[in-house]
């Protein structure tokens, strides 16, 4: 038998065209953040996202789970789609462990690598009211910003993380 060495590694296949512009997101990262609000102390935690893609679908899955920075105790879990649109929308569905759920729609540059997402619903909350969320990738590094309003309290900055590919 001739050859004795690895097989020759594949490429990844070419995202699905409707994903492409989206192809900055995709992959696993893993860094920490920080949350805050008026009604809660401040806290740091740790944080896996995953955005993963099939070639023939024109949606990304999305995965997230977060711990305590000192402990490493699990924290929060999420998962949804993303469906990128053509004239550069971008439609979202995430549900939370938190029993919360979350109908998002917004916008994408490919270019900048930037998306930002505003709720358009957000179903099976009692307080929340209102959450955008806003992605950049600057350097290799996913950074982004949860902006959350509530009954009481206006929309402002609740999770900020930087996160780098692994």
């Amino acid at each position: 038998m001739e050859g004795t060495g690895a097989p020759a590694t594949q490429p990844p296949p070419a995202p699905h065209p409707a994903v492409a512009p989206l192809a900055f997101l995709l992959g696993k990262w893993r860094g920490e953040g920080e949350g805050s609000f008026p009604t809660i102390a401040p806290f740091r935690y740790g944080e896996e996202l995953l955005f993963s893609h099939h070639p023939s679908k024109p949606v990304i899955s999305y995965t997230q789970k977060t711990w305590k920075a000192a402990s490493g105790e699990p924290m929060h879990a999420e998962s949804g789609y993303w469906r990128p649109r053509p004239d550069g929308s971008v439609e979202v569905v995430i549900s939370q462990s938190t029993g919360l759920a979350e109908v998002q729609k917004g916008s994408y540059d490919a270019e900048r690598k930037t998306v930002t997402l505003q709720s358009e619903l957000v179903g099976n909350a009692s307080k929340v009211k209102q959450i955008t969320r806003a992605f950049q990738v600057v350097d290799g590094e996913l950074s982004y910003v949860v902006q959350m309003a509530t009954i009481t309290t206006s929309l402002q900055p609740h999770l900020k993380a930087l996160l780098k590919k692994i």
